[in-house]
């Protein structure tokens, strides 16, 4: 309670807030499919999440920052549990299961924008729409090119510039 924090940690929690707020830009959920519910939320924050935090660890003190990054969206996460209702047993357990999902789906995206063996599109259709992907495949090129979009405009982001 009366620690002091790190630098890293104030820095983390304010790029967090800021892909929490753009994991919940429109255009994702009108033009590119992702359904506007509890878990189609958490798929793109996911996303966006995975996104940022390779970001992150581009930097010299990458692995610090990504690891507060991942602080923030969990503590974050496991207060938005308990402010829905989930009863206090039952948050430790589901946290779990959402940091265990964050790692695949980061796994997954990570090697898909590498040009790995299954295409970004395949990826996003199996872990970017709450169980339940669209059917039409426009809709997942949508947000295909989102993605390739995002990432490079991460990429092209200097450090100082994440938090605006």
């Amino acid at each position: 309670m009366f620690r002091r924090r790190k630098p890293e940690e104030e820095f983390a929690a304010s790029v967090y807030k800021r892909t929490a707020e753009q994991s919940r830009t429109p255009e994702l959920f009108e033009s590119c499919g992702v359904p506007d519910n509890l878990y189609g939320r958490f798929d793109s924050l996911s996303l966006h999440a995975a996104l940022m935090i390779d970001r992150l660890r581009r930097e010299p003190d990458g692995d610090a920052l990504a690891q507060a990054f991942f602080d923030a969206m969990f503590r974050h996460l496991d207060l938005t549990l308990r402010e829905i209702g989930v009863q206090d047993l039952g948050v430790g357990r589901r946290i779990k299961v959402m940091a265990e999902g964050l790692h695949g789906r980061a796994l997954a995206y990570r090697e898909a924008l590498a040009d790995g063996p299954t295409p970004l599109a395949e990826v996003l259709r199996r872990n970017a729409y709450g169980g339940s992907p669209p059917e039409e495949a426009q809709t997942v090129a949508a947000l295909e090119a989102y993605v390739r979009r995002y990432a490079a405009q991460l990429a092209a982001t200097p450090r100082g510039d994440l938090i605006k």
